[in-house]
């Protein structure tokens, strides 16, 4: 899972300098105690990589002591006699071990190194010399000057010379512990302590129970995280690790625990890529240590919502009006989110269309404001009587319009989703719960932050939940007895695998594999602009053009080819179905499927006898989402508009109309596919349901003794 760090750990931001690498011995070493060739090479490749792209690159590296023990069994067993194999072996002394192993090892890195055109240096230090303030100075200023001539120097702890107990506390007692003393020495931007796990876990990585820890605080987690065994080679493990983070991030190091197995890790890491565990005298501020459930924040967004509908509809008015206000007043702020979130994207390598999205135009801020004002203008939705019936003398029912309840959202790319929503939800009066896609993290954080800020204490900012992680997802569609309703709005991926996970009534549309047909009474001039505009005016839309029919005729007079040379003219990749691909002239290869949304500049072509054809085609093959014909033969526009089979259907018109701002309700939560409740674009009406309420003045059923029921419908007269 691949998510941003902190900005404060963006390369694009303070990592600048030097930056310090722990290679654990269980990185170094395989589990038979061999030098781990292949994930060394890999290791020595990224800091090439780093090192190339400015980066001034420690590396402290364990592994002597075990490289060295491998060799001395091998040496202890050819020298051996019978008698002295069959004797009791001990185990062999530590120093002699690292007195051995340490030529070898770093004979490896220098090997590794030079194939890769790079220089290195060892620097090999006990704990006693650190108890040198000169030789403090001296390391440094050495480090610094092969660091100018792009040479990484590697360090180790000298175990073969050193005295110190390594149980005791002193100035550093194992490469984890020295790792950190360096990195406030030289004040690196950066620590990263490479392990054979993913990182810190709530208990040992073999408990499936146990969670990976993203970011660390130690208010929350000190109580919490329990240690299996240490290394199995080394002396630190994962205890060690930890509290040398601690120590380096107290001092406003940030320190990174992540898996040293991993061929891109270290290189994901200075991307700024979610990796590992983030350790950082500041985290309490980005995690908090209390989280509310799942529950709880279902619960609390029904809570405010009851609130919400006890409001006046001049003051539901007011808050809507304020929330496009606040809007505005943070633009720039907004616009900030957003920028880090394009920039991240982009960076990540996502593809145009998600780009397309995710990025916040000019004018955008100003245009959501302009939309929510439009809302708030129109008639208030709540309570309105749809019917009135006198069923008996003096016993008056009415059916009456109210909020569904509690709404989830699960929307993917738009971040301008979230301010739709959020004012559908208020203008409905139903609380709501939100979780948008990873790559708007910021944008969707501040938008929220700003929105929930304008609602009245009276009401609570908890009436719009933020859902910040996927894995909250699972335990929210088990809510069926507290969110009345799901809305996914994003990938066919999503909506099926939501459909299939909840209990809860699902609205919304899989696919947009919307069609534009074109007839043979078409104008063509009309025909090319609607086309062009239903393709390329916002080709990652739903409601795009996905598939182009054409009238047969139209292969004879010319149509055809004018309409494939005006998109292929505008950029836009062409795909037949079997009777276009057959015809050469035109140079069109062929699909394998007619069921495709691009969500790109590319579409479908293929031909059809007539309108009948036209219709059934889109009829098996569309989504139901939204079609179009181009005609100005009237008995073929009215049989496509009553045959065609979708939630909404065009004649002479872009299927991008097809949207809740253009239709006229303010803004939409989504377009629904569904044939049972909202279909089509989903406004405010779409987010009610109905109440009967029944006004009488005493009576009874009694078996219907006496009553007379007269049904008089009041509707008109109200």
């Amino acid at each position: 899972m691949e998510y941003l760090l902190p900005e404060e750990l963006s390369c694009s931001h303070t990592i600048t300098k030097d930056i310090i690498f722990l290679v654990g011995t269980a990185v170094v070493t395989r589990s038979d105690g061999r030098l781990a060739l292949g994930r060394l090479g890999s290791l020595c490749e990224q800091l090439k990589e780093l090192n190339t792209d400015g980066y001034e690159v420690i590396l402290v590296t364990s592994g002597a002591v075990s490289a060295g023990r491998q060799r001395l069994r091998f040496r202890k067993l050819i020298n051996s006699s019978l008698s002295d194999l069959q004797k009791p072996q001990v185990e062999l002394d530590g120093k002699a071990c690292a007195a051995v192993g340490q030529n070898g090892l770093m004979a490896l890195y220098d090997t590794l190194f030079s194939q890769l055109d790079l220089t290195s240096a060892q620097l090999l230090v006990t704990d006693n010399d650190f108890r040198d303030p000169n030789f403090r100075l001296q390391l440094t200023d050495t480090v610094n000057q092969l660091l100018d001539f792009k040479v990484v120097p590697v360090l180790n702890e000298n175990d073969a010379g050193c005295t110190v107990n390594k149980d005791s506390s002193g100035v550093f007692w194992d490469n984890d512990s020295l790792a950190a003393l360096l990195a406030m020495e030289l004040k690196a931007d950066l620590l990263v302590l490479l392990s054979d796990v993913e990182g810190l876990y709530s208990g040992p990585p073999s408990d499936p129970k146990s969670k990976l820890i993203h970011t660390y605080v130690k208010e929350k987690h000190q109580a919490e995280v329990t240690f299996g065994d240490k290394s199995r080679m080394g002396r630190g493990g994962m205890t060690a690790k930890v509290k040398a983070a601690l120590h380096a991030a107290s001092s406003g190091i940030p320190v990174i625990i992540a898996s040293g197995k991993g061929t891109d890790n270290i290189i994901k890491v200075l991307k700024g890529y979610r990796v590992g565990t983030l350790f950082h005298m500041d985290a309490h501020l980005w995690a908090p240590v209390k989280k509310t459930g799942a529950r709880e924040m279902a619960v609390a967004a029904r809570e405010c919502s009851r609130r919400l509908q006890a409001l006046s509809a001049q003051e539901r008015k007011k808050i809507l009006l304020d929330i496009a206000d606040a809007l505005e007043d943070n633009e720039e702020l907004i616009k900030t989110e957003n920028d880090a979130d394009v920039a991240a994207a982009e960076l990540a390598g996502y593809n145009k269309s998600l780009m397309a999205r995710l990025a916040f135009k000019p004018g955008k801020i100003s245009s959501l404001a302009k939309s929510i004002r439009v809302l708030a203008d129109m008639e208030d939705p709540i309570g309105r009587i749809l019917k009135k019936n006198e069923i008996a003398d003096g016993l008056v029912l009415e059916k009456t319009s109210c909020p569904l309840g509690v709404l989830l959202i699960v929307f993917e790319s738009r971040p301008d989703a979230l301010v739709q929503i959020a004012s559908l939800a208020v203008r409905s009066g139903n609380g709501l719960l939100l979780k948008g896609g990873k790559e708007a993290k910021r944008s969707n954080a501040i938008m929220h932050k700003v929105i929930t800020s304008a609602l009245p204490d009276r009401v609570g900012e908890k009436l719009i939940g933020l859902v910040t992680t996927r894995e909250e997802i699972p335990d929210l569609l088990k809510l069926d007895t507290v969110i009345d309703l799901v809305i996914p709005r994003g990938s066919n991926k999503l909506v099926s695998q939501i459909k299939e996970s909840t209990k809860i009534p699902v609205l919304g549309h899989a696919d947009g594999i919307c069609h534009v047909y074109v007839d043979k009474s078409a104008d063509m001039d009309m025909a090319k602009r609607i086309v062009i505009d239903a393709k390329l005016d916002y080709p990652a839309a739903c409601n795009a053009m996905e598939t182009l029919l054409v009238h047969k005729d139209l292969v004879q007079n010319g149509g055809l080819k004018e309409l494939v040379t005006e998109l292929k003219l505008e950029g836009v990749d062409l795909f037949g179905g079997p009777r276009v691909s057959a015809l050469q002239e035109l140079d069109i290869p062929g699909t394998q499927t007619f069921h495709k949304e691009y969500s790109s500049p590319a579409c479908t072509v293929e031909i059809v006898d007539d309108v009948q054809a036209a219709i059934e085609h889109i009829n098996q093959h569309g989504s139901a989402h939204t079609d179009c014909v181009v005609a100005e033969d009237q008995k073929v526009a009215e049989a496509f508009l009553q045959q065609v089979d979708s939630a909404a259907v065009l004649h002479n018109a872009s299927t991008r109309f097809c949207d809740g701002a253009r239709f006229g309700l303010g803004a939409e939560v989504g377009i629904s596919t569904s044939r049972i409740h909202a279909r089509g674009p989903v406004g405010v009406e779409g987010l009610l349901t109905t109440k009967w309420i029944l006004k009488g003045n005493g009576q009874i059923v009694d078996g219907d003794k006496g009553v007379l029921y007269s049904h008089k419908d009041l509707t008109v007269a109200s």
